[in-house]
C-alpha cells in the first residue's frame, strides 16, 4: 500500500500524533510519500530532522496506485490538497490539527485509535461534487479551474457595487447589483455562502446555490439550482477588473471576461468515521440548535 501525506504548516504540540502515524505505517510496511514543502517544514523540528521518505510536488506524481492521502491541518489544508488530488480519485483522510475541522473530520486525539479501520477501509467514503470554471483567462500561475467549496466574484479597487448578469442554461435570470456573488456547492454551503445568508445544503443533494453578497435590493435572495444546470456570468464594474476566488485561490479578471460555471466531471472523496456524521457536525461545529434557554 502507498499513501501520500500533505500539510501547509505544523506546530510542536502535534509532533506526538505525527510520530505515532509514522511509526504505524513503518511497522506495517506501508509506503509513505510526503509533499515536498511539507517535508521541509517538518525537517525544521529535531524530531523529524532525519526523515527519509520519498516526496511529491506535482499532481502527476500522485498516480492511481496511491490508496489514500492524509492531510494534517484544517479545512483549508484539504482545499489546498485537492489541487494535487484533482481527478485521481484518491480518498482524503483529513486529520484536524486546526480549529473548525468541518471537512477534516478526524480529531487528532482519536485519529490513531481509528487508524486500523482507516487502512482496512472499514470506514465510509463520501463523494463531494465540485464546480468547474471556464473563462478566457488561461495564464494565471497555479490557478486551477475547479472548486470544492465555492467560486466568488467580488468588486475590486472600488467602493461601488458591481453588476453581475446571471444566465441559467442560457436563459437570463437576473442582474445582481451587489458587492459580489457566491456560487457554492453543498460542501461550501456551510462556508462563505452561509455567512451571507445562504441555505445549508447537505452533501448528498445535487444542487448549487447562488448567494449575492450585500445586494442593494430587499428581494435579492439566494437561489438553489440543479447541479446539472450551466451558469453564465457577465460582470460590469466602474473599474476594469474584479476579483475571482476559487476556494483558497485568488486572481483578478477584466470585466470583459465572461465566466462559464458548471459541475466538474469528477468528485473528491472524503473518508469519514461514520456514514451519517453531517448533522452531528452541524450540531458540534456550527452549534446547530444550541439555545441557552435549554
Amino acid at each position: 500500500m502507498k499513501v501520500a501525506v500533505y500539510g501547509q504548516k505544523f506546530c510542536e504540540k502535534n509532533i506526538p500524533y505525527l510520530n505515532q502515524f509514522i511509526g504505524y505505517v513503518s511497522s506495517h510496511s506501508i509506503e509513505i510519500y510526503i509533499e515536498k514543502s511539507f517535508l521541509n517544514i517538518l525537517s525544521s523540528f529535531k524530531e523529524f530532522k532525519n526523515l527519509d521518505f520519498p516526496v511529491f510536488s506535482h499532481h502527476k506524481e500522485l498516480t492511481k496506485d496511491f490508496s489514500l492521502m492524509f492531510t494534517f491541518g484544517g479545512d483549508g489544508t484539504i482545499l489546498s490538497a485537492i489541487t494535487l488530488i484533482r481527478d485521481s480519485g484518491i480518498p482524503i483522510v483529513g486529520v484536524n490539527t486546526g480549529n473548525l475541522g468541518f471537512l477534516a473530520s478526524f480529531n487528532k486525539d482519536v485519529f490513531i485509535e481509528k487508524i486500523d479501520q482507516i487502512f482496512n477501509k472499514k470506514l465510509h467514503i463520501m463523494p463531494r461534487s465540485l464546480l468547474s470554471l471556464k473563462t478566457s483567462v488561461t495564464d494565471h500561475h497555479k490557478f486551477y479551474n475547479f472548486a470544492l467549496n465555492e467560486i466568488v466574484i467580488l468588486r475590486k479597487e472600488t467602493v461601488s457595487m458591481i453588476t453581475i448578469d446571471a444566465y441559467i442554461d442560457n436563459e437570463f435570470l437576473t442582474s445582481y447589483w451587489a458587492d459580489g456573488l457566491i456560487v457554492s456547492t453543498p460542501t461550501g454551503s456551510t462556508g462563505y455562502s452561509l455567512s451571507c445568508g445562504g441555505p445549508i445544503i447537505s452533501p448528498e443533494n445535487k444542487n448549487f446555490v447562488l448567494t449575492p453578497i450585500s445586494p442593494h435590493n430587499l428581494f435579492s435572495r439566494p437561489l438553489i439550482i440543479s447541479d446539472h444546470q450551466k451558469i453564465l456570468l457577465k460582470i460590469h464594474s466602474r473599474v476594469k477588473s474584479y476579483s475571482l476566488s476559487m476556494d483558497t485561490r485568488l486572481t483578478y479578471l477584466n470585466q470583459d471576461d465572461k465566466l462559464y460555471i458548471q459541475k466538474a466531471p469528477f468528485y473528491i472523496y472524503l473518508i469519514q468515521e461514520e456514514k451519517n456524521t453531517y448533522y452531528k457536525t452541524l450540531r458540534e461545529k456550527l452549534l446547530w440548535g444550541m439555545d441557552q434557554r435549554n
